[in-house]
């Protein structure tokens, strides 16, 4: 069982915990913002993981019917607020804001306490056979994304 590393959905979003290494922090001793985005991508993933749409059990599922399915990030927007410094907790929060034909968008924050260290919008294209396709309603119904649309 990995819930405890997965997060948990409280209130239709996704928090996760991350602690901060020295290995995460650049020469000055703060988070390298590089690092923010393996902090979102975890919290992504596991949010899908925590909703059942595991990516890799998705993609091994449909690739015996076809080419096999992925999300994957298409766009990005993130706005760097305040540092993050070694040993730091970290809550990585993940929640969906709008769902269109083949993507989704996700807000995404990086807190420390009640301080927000990093905002994201995160557009996540469903893709089959190297181009972008319509997400099916069975993966649509479990990410509740038509009460979203």
């Amino acid at each position: 069982m990995t819930a405890h590393l997965d997060g948990e959905i409280r209130d239709g979003r996704h928090h996760m915990q991350v602690r901060v290494y020295y290995e995460d922090t650049d020469f000055s001793g703060i988070v390298y913002h590089a690092n923010y985005l393996r902090y979102m991508e975890r919290g992504r993933t596991n949010h899908l993981r925590l909703m059942g749409a595991e990516q890799q059990a998705l993609f091994e599922q449909t690739e015996t019917e076809g080419a096999g399915f992925a999300f994957v990030v298409r766009s990005m927007h993130l706005d760097f607020l305040k540092p993050a410094r070694m040993d730091d907790v970290l809550d990585v929060v993940t929640w969906p804001i709008a769902v269109k034909g083949a993507s989704i968008m996700l807000a995404q924050e990086v807190r420390r306490g009640n301080d927000v260290l990093v905002k994201a919008e995160v557009r996540v294209a469903f893709i089959g056979g190297g181009r972008a396709q319509p997400i099916p309603k069975s993966i649509r119904t479990l990410m509740k994304a038509d009460l979203i649309s």
